[in-house]
C-alpha cells in the first residue's frame, strides 16, 4: 500500500525540478553542503506536497514530523522523530513549522547539533527563519533558505492536463489561480465533482474561496486585524497612512507591522502588498460576504489616492497607478490592461537617441506613412512624448499626446490626425483658456495597441492629468487603428467616439473617442469610474452625478444677469443653468449649490465696493438684488440718481459681476 501511495503521489505532483535537484544533490554528497533547507511560502503553496515527495526520495532515511498534529515540546518531537541509534545519515523532514515557535531555539542549538554529521533536516513552514538563525555566522553557511513560490504557468498546465482539464478550461484557470497549487487542486476538485460544467472564476465559487482564505488567514488575532488584510488587499501597496485611511484609525502602526511578518505579504520600496491570489481571495471573499462594507472599503482607499493626487504628496503618478489599480477586479478589465505586468514599466520623457526606435516600432506597426508624422512631432514638439521604459531603460512604447491649445498652427494643419481632432475641438464652442489635448500615437514594440506595460503606463499617465488639470476642457485619443476592438475599453472609461474627428494616413483609418470635461468634470467622472469598478462589466452600477454645463460666453452673461433677478426667488434660482457649472460645483461641493451662487455673487458685488472707482455700482447692485428696493425707480430715487443714469450704473454693474464670475469660471477661485 505505502508503494502504491507513494506512486498516485507523485503521479499528483507537477513543478518543483529545482528543489528537486537540489535536495537530491545534498542526499548523494558525502559531505552535506549545508545542514539545514528551511523551505518557506504562505499557505496552500505546496510545502506539505514538497515534504512527502522528498521524504520518498530520502526512503528509509527520511523522518516525516508534522507539528500540526505532534506537540511542540522537546520530548515530544524526540518521540515523534524516533530516531536509531545506529543511524549516521538519517533526513529529519519538520512541517509547519509555524506551530513549533516554542522549540525553535532548542531545535537550533540542541537537537541538530547532536545529529550525526551526514544529517539534513528540511524544515517547511509559512515564515522565513527568525533572527536566531542569522545572527549566528555558523548557521548562516550551515543554512540554506529556499522561498517557495507558485507553479510556474507551464507546470500548472501539466497539474491541470493530469488531473483531465480540458485545455480551454485551464487557461482561464490560470489567470484565476496565478498557478497557486491549492487553488488548482480545489478546482480540479470541483471538475470530478461536475464534470459536466465548466469551472467557475474563483469569485464564482465561495467553497473554494473559504477554503483558500481559511487557509491564508488561519491565525488572525483580532477583527480589526482581519480588515487590515483586506485593506491590504484592495490596495497596490499599503502604507500606514493608507490603512489609517482604510480603517478610519489615528494610528496603524502596530497592524503595519503585523502584516508585514505575514508569509504571503511581499514588501517593496512603496510598501506592502499581498501574493495575487490572497489578493484575489480575501477581495472575492469580503465581497461574497459583506458586499456593503466591500464596496465602503474600496471608498476609503480610493479617496485616499485622490486626496494624494491631488495634494501633490510625492509623485501624482503613484497615486493615480493606485487608482487604476482598483479596477483589477473587474470581469471586464482583466481582459483591457496587462496586469501581470503592471507597475514594471514607467514613463518618462523621450532621452536623446530615443527617436530611432519610436520611428522603427510605428513604421513597423503603421507604416512609413505614419512614421513621417512622428518624426515631425518629434523635432516639433518632442516634450508630447511619453516613452515607455522597463528596467533596460530602452524604449518599450510610447504615447504622442499633443497640447493642440498650445501648438502652432501651422505645425497643427500639416498633420492630418492633429488637424482632424483640432477642427472638432473648434466646434465645441471653446471658451478662452479651455485647454485641448490629443492622444496622436500610441504603440507597444511587442503588442502594438493590445494590453501591455505600454497601455498600463499611459493610463497611469492620463488618468494623472485628468485629476490634475483643472483648465482641461476636452481630451481627445485619436490612436486607434482598430475602432470596434477599442470600442469597449473607450466606453468604460467614457470615451465617445466621434466620427467627424477621424482621419486616415495612408490606407490606416484611426478612430477618436473624446470627453468633454466641461460636461462630466473630474468629480463625476470618479464617481462613473468607481461605480464601473465594482460592476459586473462595463455599466456603472450607480447613477453618475448630472453633468457640469460648460456655457459660452453669451449665454453665461444672460444665465448671471437672470440669477441677479431671481437671487430671493427659490424656485426661479432652482432653474439657473450656473448651479451646474464648474464654478458653482467647486464652491458648493456636496452643499446648497444656490447657496454658493448667492455667496459668489455677493463677493462680485463686495469686490467693486472695495474699488473706489466702482463703488457706486455696487450701490446700485446692493439696492436692486442684493437689498432690493420695491421697484426701480424707487432704488434710483433712493440712491439719489436719474432713472436714466441708475440703469446705466445698473447695466454696468451686472456686467462686472459677470466679468468677475466668468473669470473664476475659467481660471477657478484660486487664480
Amino acid at each position: 500500500m505505502s508503494e502504491r501511495l507513494r506512486s498516485a503521489r507523485r503521479g499528483n505532483f507537477v513543478g518543483r525540478t529545482e528543489e528537486l535537484r537540489l535536495f537530491r544533490s545534498v542526499l548523494a554528497a558525502e559531505r552535506p553542503p549545508f545542514t539545514v533547507l528551511f523551505v518557506h511560502g504562505p499557505g496552500g503553496v505546496g510545502k506539505s506536497a514538497l515534504l512527502r515527495v522528498l521524504a520518498d526520495e530520502a526512503g528509509d532515511r527520511a523522518h516525516l514530523v508534522d507539528l500540526r498534529v505532534s506537540l511542540a515540546s522537546p520530548p515530544a518531537f524526540t518521540e515523534a522523530v524516533a530516531l536509531a541509534p545506529e543511524e549516521r545519515r538519517p533526513v529529519i523532514l519538520i512541517d509547519t513549522y509555524e506551530a513549533g515557535a516554542g522549540i525553535d531555539e532548542w531545535l537550533r542549538e540542541r537537537f541538530i547539533p547532536g545529529l550525526p554529521e551526514g544529517a539534513l533536516v528540511v524544515i517547511a513552514g509559512r515564515n522565513p527563519p527568525g533572527p536566531g538563525w542569522s545572527r549566528d555566522p555558523a548557521w548562516r553557511e550551515l543554512l540554506r533558505v529556499l522561498p517557495l513560490r507558485n507553479l510556474r504557468a507551464e507546470e500548472a498546465r501539466a497539474y491541470l492536463h493530469a488531473a483531465r482539464i480540458p485545455a480551454e478550461q485551464a487557461e482561464p484557470a490560470l489567470r484565476s489561480t496565478h498557478g497557486h497549487p491549492l487553488a488548482l487542486a480545489l478546482l480540479a476538485d470541483l471538475a470530478r465533482q461536475s464534470p459536466d460544467r465548466p469551472l467557475p472564476e474563483l469569485r464564482d465559487a465561495p467553497d473554494v474561496v473559504r477554503a483558500l482564505q481559511e487557509r491564508f488567514v488561519s491565525d488572525v488575532p483580532t477583527e480589526l486585524h482581519r480588515r487590515a488584510l483586506e485593506a491590504c488587499a484592495h490596495a497596490r501597496v499599503t502604507t500606514e497612512d493608507l490603512l489609517c485611511a482604510a480603517l478610519e484609525l489615528d494610528d496603524a502602526h502596530e497592524l503595519f507591522g503585523w502584516l508585514a511578518t505575514l508569509s504571503f505579504i511581499d514588501h517593496s520600496a512603496g510598501g506592502l502588498y499581498p501574493h495575487d491570489l490572497v489578493r484575489d481571495v480575501l477581495d472575492a471573499e469580503l465581497r461574497w460576504r459583506a458586499p456593503g462594507e466591500h464596496a465602503r472599503l474600496r471608498e476609503r482607499v480610493r479617496r485616499h489616492a485622490i486626496e494624494r493626487a491631488r495634494a501633490g504628496e510625492g509623485d501624482p503618478r503613484t497615486a493615480a497607478a493606485d487608482l487604476v489599480f482598483l479596477h483589477r477586479s473587474n470581469p471586464f478589465t482583466a481582459t483591457q490592461w496587462d496586469w501581470a505586468s503592471f507597475g514594471s514599466a514607467y514613463g518618462d520623457a523621450l532621452r536623446p537617441g530615443d527617436g530611432e526606435a519610436l520611428l522603427t516600432m510605428t513604421e513597423r506597426h503603421e507604416g512609413a506613412e505614419c512614421a513621417r508624422w512622428v518624426a515631425h512631432w518629434l523635432e516639433r514638439c518632442p516634450e508630447a512624448f511619453v516613452v515607455v521604459r522597463e528596467a533596460s531603460e530602452h524604449p518599450r512604447g510610447f504615447l504622442l499626446r499633443l497640447p493642440l491649445h498650445a501648438l502652432d498652427p501651422a505645425d497643427i494643419a500639416a498633420d492630418p490626425g492633429a488637424r482632424a481632432m483640432w477642427e472638432y475641438a473648434q466646434a465645441q464652442a471653446p471658451r478662452p483658456g479651455d485647454e485641448v489635448m490629443a492622444a496622436r500615437t500610441l504603440i507597444d514594440a511587442e503588442h502594438y495597441q493590445a494590453p501591455s506595460p505600454t497601455l498600463n503606463v499611459v493610463t497611469i499617465v492620463d488618468t494623472t492629468d485628468w485629476l490634475t488639470r483643472p483648465r482641461l476642457a476636452l481630451e481627445l485619443i485619436g490612436v486607434w487603428a482598430d475602432a470596434d476592438a477599442a470600442a469597449p475599453l473607450m466606453e468604460y472609461i467614457d470615451f465617445q467616439r466621434v466620427p467627424e474627428a477621424g482621419y486616415e494616413i495612408g490606407e490606416r483609418e484611426f478612430a477618436v473617442f473624446a470627453h468633454d470635461w466641461r460636461r462630466v468634470d473630474a468629480e463625476a467622472w470618479l464617481e462613473l469610474a468607481a461605480a464601473r469598478e465594482l460592476a459586473d462589466g462595463i455599466s456603472p452600477a450607480a447613477p453618475v452625478a448630472e453633468p457640469v454645463v460648460a456655457l459660452a460666453r453669451e449665454e453665461f452673461d444672460d444665465a448671471v444677469r437672470d440669477a441677479l433677478r431671481r437671487l430671493h426667488d427659490d424656485a426661479g434660482l432652482a432653474r439657473n443653468p450656473l448651479l451646474r457649472s464648474r464654478l458653482v460645483r467647486e464652491r458648493a461641493g456636496e452643499g446648497d449649490a444656490a447657496n454658493a451662487l448667492r455667496e459668489l455673487i455677493e463677493e462680485a458685488a463686495n469686490a467693486l465696493r472695495a474699488n473706489p472707482r466702482a463703488e457706486h455700482l455696487e450701490r446700485v447692485l446692493a439696492r436692486t438684488y442684493l437689498r432690493p428696493a420695491r421697484t426701480q425707480e424707487l432704488a434710483a430715487e433712493s440712491l439719489d440718481l436719474a432713472l436714466s443714469t441708475y440703469r446705466r450704473h445698473l447695466r454696468r454693474g451686472e456686467q462686472r459681476v459677470s466679468e468677475w464670475l466668468w473669470h473664476r469660471e475659467l481660471y477657478g477661485e484660486r487664480d
